[in-house]
């Protein structure tokens, strides 16, 4: 038996004796960063809201509690069950039973409602229909991206549970060294601007943290190095993505291609733009008589094997590593990388792209941490001499000359980048319409910005 199951037998024999005499335990398994456990008694388990939260803080894991599929009710009876809890006004659109896994996805304009007030109404859907709710939001405006990343996750569901459990069982190993040290090394973007990549090592792991490309150059990052994939596919742990900008993930699906076969931990909203974002790479590329880097497929290799993380959550993603990602206020879904190595022994941030302050579209970033020893900070537009132009100025300025083109019956373009930019542009002229400070004019928008704003709303 190996150090993983003997450590699983460990946990069911804890959970059983710290569980009520009348909850059954059947199976506890890792998949990912999480311990799940499977229980022939969901309902009852539902009831005690506390239960979940106490086991997680004895064990110090993240656990989901999922039914053992001989105990589900079927889907027929669970839907009337769960739309019975459910109110109105949360306007459910979608459910998706998957009965290997007890869990129902349930998909509402108003995914709030569904949750309740600290999961109050998360545990009310267990409780009364058996199975374990997920929930996720109905795009106001419908993005092919979001439906395609669902779908093909659903039909990948039985592989990615093969690598969830996989990646769990690699993240709780045994420590195989005594050794302590970290080392960074930069595989790219210093002192130029691009191709971000990092490698985080310690004696037991090896994180890649990025992997971008270099603008308007066929430059990429130092990945046949032996810290990286020199040494062999299986020499990188884990990735983790800060954001989606091409700079930061393009080459990511690479990995891949050269053997890769590990977890990528980012954000959801990340995940989704990455697939965005490296499509049309990939598309760019072909338009301009250049041999792609690495095919479509890899691309979908990537999403299958990204596990998205919440913002605060601390997540084991190897023996030694724990991550938490923080908004990095850059763009949607951006994120600083905090990592806490050993017990106690260093921390390590990796600041992404990063704005201070809040704009119309996010807060500006986190920059307080219990800890941090290093800090590995993006200074693109930290020159002696550069400075940021003040939003209020500038935003009086577009309309300025919105207002003197229109006075002479001109048309205004707008060049701008699809994520983040764009979007915050339209909100700006949302505002002054609304307000008068410029005429009701149409606004057209391209295919990308339309898709990628798509994105924003769900």
């Amino acid at each position: 038996m190996s150090a993983v199951d003997r450590q699983l037998d460990e946990l069911q024999e804890t959970i059983t004796e710290e569980v009520p005499a009348d909850i059954s335990i059947t199976e506890v398994k890792y998949e990912g960063p999480e311990l799940v456990v499977y229980t022939r008694d969901p309902k009852r388990f539902a009831r005690n809201g506390d239960l979940i939260r106490d086991l997680a803080s004895q064990l110090r894991k993240r656990i989901t509690v999922r039914p053992d599929p001989a105990v589900l009710s079927r889907p027929d009876q669970a839907r009337e069950d769960v739309l019975s809890v459910i109110p109105d006004e949360a306007s459910v659109t979608d459910l998706d039973f998957h009965q290997d896994t007890g869990e129902v996805v349930i998909e509402a304009a108003k995914p709030g409602l569904v949750i309740g007030r600290h999961g109050s109404m998360l545990r009310e859907i267990a409780q009364e229909s058996g199975w374990t709710p997920e929930v996720v939001r109905t795009p106001p405006i419908e993005s092919s991206t979001v439906s395609n990343v669902r779908n093909f996750l659903k039909q990948e569901r039985d592989d990615r549970r093969d690598i969830l459990e996989r990646v769990g069982r690699q993240i709780h190993r045994e420590e195989m060294s005594d050794d302590e040290w970290v080392r960074i090394t930069t595989l790219g973007c210093s002192r130029e601007v691009g191709r971000a990549a990092f490698i985080l090592s310690t004696p037991e792991t090896r994180i890649l943290v990025d992997a971008g490309d270099k603008p308007g150059s066929d430059e990429v990052p130092y990945l046949q190095v032996p810290e990286a994939l020199g040494a062999g596919p299986s020499n990188i742990d884990a990735v983790v993505l800060t954001h989606a900008h091409l700079d930061h993930s393009a080459l990511v699906p690479l990995l891949y291609k050269y053997g890769y076969d590990g977890p990528i931990y980012t954000t959801e909203p990340t995940r989704d733009l990455m697939g965005l974002l490296s499509l049309d790479y990939l598309d760019v590329a072909a338009k301009e008589g250049r041999t792609p880097p690495y095919q479509s497929e890899m691309v979908r290799e990537a999403i299958k094997h990204t596990i998205p993380l919440e913002y605060g959550d601390v997540t084991d993603i190897a023996p030694d590593i724990k991550l938490t990602l923080h908004n990095a206020g850059h763009i949607l879904g951006s994120s600083v990388a905090h990592f806490h190595i050993g017990d106690g022994l260093y921390n390590v941030a990796f600041s992404g792209d990063i704005h201070y302050e809040d704009t119309r579209l996010f807060n500006g970033a986190i920059n307080d941490f219990p800890r941090v020893e290093t800090l590995v900070m993006e200074s693109t537009y930290g020159g002696r001499n550069d400075y940021q132009t003040d939003q209020a100025d500038a935003e009086e300025e577009l309309k300025e000359i919105i207002n003197e083109t229109v006075e002479q019956d001109g048309k205004i373009l707008i060049p701008a980048f699809a994520v983040g930019r764009s979007q915050e542009i339209m909100l700006v002229l949302e505002e002054a319409m609304r307000s008068g400070d410029i005429p009701e004019i149409p606004i057209h928008l391209d295919g990308m910005i339309w898709e990628a704003t798509a994105i924003h709303t769900t």
